[in-house]
C-alpha cells in the first residue's frame, strides 16, 4: 500500500503549473473587473458628452438619420444622452451595476440591429464587443472593487 501511495504522489502532473498560474492570475480579477467597468464608462460617457456638446446636431441626427422607432426624436435623444451619462457613471462606480448596464445594452442593441439593419454603416463589430462587455457585467457583476460589493459586505448578516 505504501508503494502505491508513493507512486501516486510521484506521478508527474503536466497541468500543475498551468493550474497554479491560473490561481495566481485569479488575484488580478478585481483589477480586470475595474478595467472592464472603465472601458464601458469610456465608451458611453464620451458618447453622451458628445451628444450634449452639440445638442442641435444631436436632435438632427435623431430626427433624420437614426429614426429610432416608437419614440419621438427629442425624447429618444434625451433618453440616450441621459442613459449614456448616468448609467455609465453608475457602472464606473460599480453601483447598481447590473441594472445600470441594461439601458446601455439596449442602446448597443438598437445601434446594431435597428440602425444597422437600415444602414450598413452602423453594422460594426465594435457594437458586438460592447454587448459582450455589458453582458459580462450583467452576468458576473462589477467585481470586488465596487460599491455593489461594499454594500453587499455591509448588509451581510454578522
Amino acid at each position: 500500500m505504501l508503494l502505491a501511495e508513493t507512486m501516486n504522489t510521484a506521478r508527474p502532473r503536466p497541468l500543475a503549473g498551468y493550474f497554479a498560474l491560473g490561481r495566481l492570475l485569479e488575484r488580478l480579477a478585481p483589477l480586470t473587473d475595474l478595467l472592464l467597468r472603465l472601458a464601458v464608462f469610456r465608451i458611453f460617457f464620451w458618447s453622451g458628452l458628445a451628444k450634449l456638446d452639440d445638442w442641435s446636431s444631436t436632435l438632427l441626427l435623431f430626427e433624420n438619420e437614426y429614426n429610432v422607432p416608437l419614440l419621438p426624436h427629442t425624447l429618444a435623444a434625451a433618453l440616450a444622452a441621459s442613459a449614456e451619462l448616468g448609467a455609465s457613471l453608475l457602472v464606473l462606480a460599480g453601483l447598481l451595476t447590473r441594472l445600470a448596464a441594461l439601458p446601455l445594452l439596449g442602446i448597443a442593441l438598437v445601434i446594431q440591429f435597428v440602425l444597422g439593419a437600415a444602414d450598413p454603416a452602423y453594422n460594426q463589430l465594435q457594437h458586438y464587443l460592447w454587448m459582450v462587455l455589458l453582458l459580462t457585467l450583467i452576468a458576473r457583476g462589477p467585481g470586488a472593487w465596487s460599491l455593489d460589493a461594499w454594500l453587499e459586505r455591509r448588509s451581510a448578516p454578522a
